[in-house]
């Protein structure tokens, strides 16, 4: 594992490249040449004022900013919203390092995108973290451009590994990955909400019944990552023969789940394929 990093520049260090540039600084990994952070407005910039390392600048005070901070990086972390990517792209591609690794955190833009703007042979490589990010237990995806190379995307998983897990897929995944990952810290915020009322519908207080499922399912997630053991397993320990839990696991069971996940997953990778065809 790499214990340093090269200059890192942020294009657009709002909430996802500012959990990632934090997370960073957390890890205590040596960044050669430092961190360059750029955001619109003053205000947004003064959030990373005097964080150890990092040069924050505001662009609208330093319109040149996204150039001098491209121009000094080994790797450039494209953060603005996916609308000014193309834009960004054009900006900096004259102000390049020849060696400069792209990073693409914004949603939905393709590697060809990345490409029409750089060059074919710009070193390029998608992700895709989920909002977990801020709390240093993200999962990330990341996917090669065809001139990135193996290094390359070594370097930008460690980049990832210092916000949580890092899997690596090729770029027709990514949109897949991101119902999984992207999307799934909402389901789990939906089941919990879900469990909170019917432990309200129970007679419980809404602050007693948000306790109870809140840190329910922080403890079995807690649990599950302490414990190395397949979820199945775990489960099968809680559920008792003939028991209270066994009773509850046959409901879910006969309401079909599996096939409820199965449908939500499905319709989120529809609609990330209607939002790239631009529906």
């Amino acid at each position: 594992m790499a214990d340093s990093l090269p200059a890192l520049a942020f294009l657009g260090a709002g909430s996802m490249g500012g959990a990632i540039l934090r997370g960073v600084i957390a890890s205590g990994i040596r960044v050669d040449g430092g961190i360059t952070a750029t955001n619109r407005t003053g205000a947004s910039a003064a959030e990373l004022d005097g964080l150890s390392g990092v040069t924050s600048i505001a662009l609208d005070s330093a319109p040149d900013g996204n150039l001098d901070a491209a121009a000094s990086a080994g790797i450039v972390i494209i953060g603005v919203k996916p609308a000014m990517v193309p834009d960004l792209l054009r900006e900096i591609a004259p102000r390049l390092s020849p060696g400069a690794i792209v990073v693409s955190i914004a949603a939905g833009v393709t590697l060809q995108t990345f490409a029409d703007a750089l060059g074919a042979d710009a070193r390029v490589i998608r992700s895709m973290p989920n909002t977990p990010a801020t709390v240093g237990r993200a999962v990330t995806g990341i996917a090669a451009g065809g001139s990135a190379s193996a290094d390359d995307l070594a370097v930008v998983r460690r980049l990832f590994e210092t916000v949580g897990a890092v899997i690596e897929v090729p770029e027709s995944q990514i949109d897949a990955l991101s119902t999984i990952s992207g999307s799934g810290p909402a389901y789990v915020f939906l089941l919990i909400e879900e469990l909170t009322r019917a432990a309200v519908g129970m007679g419980f207080s809404e602050q007693d019944a948000r306790l109870m499922a809140e840190q329910t399912f922080i403890g079995a997630s807690a649990l599950l990552d302490a414990s190395g053991e397949d979820p199945a397993e775990l489960r099968r320990r809680v559920t008792s023969p003939k028991g209270t839990t066994e009773r509850a696991i046959a409901v879910l069971q006969d309401a079909q789940l599996d096939r409820v996940f199965s449908d939500a997953a499905a319709a989120a990778l529809a609609r990330a394929k209607e939002l790239a065809a631009g529906a």
